[in-house]
């Protein structure tokens, strides 16, 4: 048809372009994709680095961002070894908080020990808050750890565990 033609007249149909060079051209658009993900590794794995000072990183930053193929070779071969290990070792790091995290949500409020109870109890009778029978039954509650358990909702009095 005249009216679909083409930049010089060339109409180009999906079987004019074979499945190989398909093949090719998906396999560099995935090593085009793999360059950029390395690329951001690195410059990552600069700012992550400890032990190199701001010149330094500004150095090698320059130097990946200007240069990039020449500069991420380089990179890689001067620096690959310790990547990984950086990259281990924030990963250590990360569990750590989190199990760290997770240990103190889990505790919640943590429940005084029975002798921190007891004092308090004492205290609270020198004071002359509460009578010595309401010491007594106190006492033995916290003695045969039989504290009352937590109220599971607001306004709701607590029932005794047992």
């Amino acid at each position: 048809m005249p009216g679909d033609r083409g930049i010089g007249g060339i109409v180009y149909l999906a079987y004019d372009y074979p499945l190989l060079n398909v093949f090719w051209t998906m396999f560099w658009f995935f090593l085009w994709i793999l360059w950029f993900i390395l690329l951001f590794r690195i410059i990552t794995d600069i700012f992550r680095d400890k032990d190199m000072n701001g010149w330094g990183k500004a150095g090698w930053l320059a130097f990946v961002i200007l240069l990039p193929f020449l500069g991420v070779l380089v990179y890689v071969i001067a620096r690959g070894k310790h990547m990984g290990r950086r990259e281990i070792a924030q990963a250590r790091d990360q569990q750590r908080e989190f199990d760290a995290y997770i240990r103190e949500t889990a505790s919640g409020a943590k429940r005084p020990s029975s002798a921190e109870e007891l004092t308090r109890l004492a205290e609270l009778r020198s004071r002359g808050d509460i009578t010595d029978e309401e010491f007594g039954r106190a006492k033995a509650l916290i003695l045969n750890d039989d504290r009352p358990a937590a109220s599971p909702e607001p306004g709701v009095p607590p029932t005794p565990g047992r």
